[in-house]
C-alpha cells in the first residue's frame, strides 16, 4: 500500500521557497514601520531584519544598504503609485473642480491616512542631515507630484473653469493642506481630544472649498448703465 512521504528534506524546499518569496515584502513592511516610528538616522538594519524575522545578511541580499532599503519603501508606498494616478487624471470625465476634490479624497485614502504619510515628516525633519534621501525624494515624489497638480490646474485654466494663476505658487495651495495633515497626524494631532470632533475628512472638505473659491472664475457683475 503506497504511503505518503514525510521526509523533511522533501518538504523543506517548498517551505524555503514560500518564505523567500515573502521576505522582500516583510522587510519593506518592517522598514516602513521603523522609519516612521524612529526616523531614518535612528533606524538600524538589524532592527528591520529582526522585526521581519530574518537575519541582517538576508536583508542585504535584497537591499545592499539602508539608503536602498529606504528608497524601496518610498517606491512601494508612494512613488510607485504615480502611474496609476496619472491614468486616473487622464481619464477623469468630470469638471476640474470635481477632479481636484477627487484627488484630495483619493490622496487621503491611499497615502494620508496610512502609515506611509509618516515618510513626509521624516523627510522634513532629516533632509538637512541626509541630502541623498532629500534628493531622491525630491526627484521621485515631490517633482512628480507637483507635475500632477500642475496638470489639474492647467486643465481647469484651459477650459476656462479656473482663472489664470502663477503655477509656481498655485501648486503649493494644493500641497499645503496635505503637508499639514501629514505633519499633524504624526505629531501634535495625536494629542487632540476626540470629543472636539475634528476629522481629516472635514478639514479636507473645507480646504478644497477654500481653494476652489480662489481658483474658480466668477461671473463678472454687469457694468453700471450710463444715463
Amino acid at each position: 500500500m503506497p504511503t505518503t512521504s514525510t521526509d523533511p528534506s522533501q518538504a523543506e524546499p517548498g517551505k524555503r521557497s514560500r518564505r523567500k518569496e515573502a521576505r522582500p515584502g516583510e522587510l519593506l513592511d518592517a522598514a516602513l514601520d521603523l522609519f516612521v516610528e524612529k526616523g531614518f538616522a535612528a533606524t538600524r538594519v538589524e532592527e528591520v531584519a529582526a522585526r521581519a524575522g530574518v537575519s541582517k545578511g538576508t536583508l542585504f541580499l535584497y537591499f545592499p544598504s539602508k539608503l536602498e532599503l529606504f528608497k524601496a519603501v518610498v517606491r512601494l508606498n508612494i512613488a510607485g503609485r504615480f502611474d496609476e494616478w496619472k491614468l486616473e487624471l487622464q481619464t477623469f470625465e468630470g469638471s476640474s473642480s470635481e477632479l481636484l476634490r477627487y484627488c484630495f479624497t483619493v490622496w487621503w485614502e491611499r497615502i494620508g491616512s496610512t502609515k506611509a504619510s509618516g515618510i513626509t515628516k521624516l523627510i522634513l525633519s532629516e533632509a538637512g542631515n541626509f541630502p541623498e534621501i532629500a534628493s531622491f525624494y525630491r526627484q521621485e515624489v515631490i517633482e512628480v507630484g507637483q507635475d500632477l497638480i500642475r496638470c489639474i490646474l492647467q486643465r481647469g485654466m484651459a477650459s476656462g473653469e479656473f482663472r489664470e494663476v502663477d503655477m509656481n505658487y498655485a501648486i503649493y495651495l494644493v500641497l499645503a493642506p496635505m503637508i499639514f495633515l501629514m505633519m499633524w497626524r504624526h505629531s501634535i494631532g495625536m494629542c487632540v481630544p476626540d470629543e472636539l470632533g475634528i476629522t481629516p475628512e472635514g478639514y479636507i472638505r473645507l480646504q478644497v472649498d477654500n481653494i476652489l473659491q480662489g481658483l474658480c472664475v466668477r461671473a463678472q457683475p454687469p457694468s453700471p448703465s450710463t444715463p
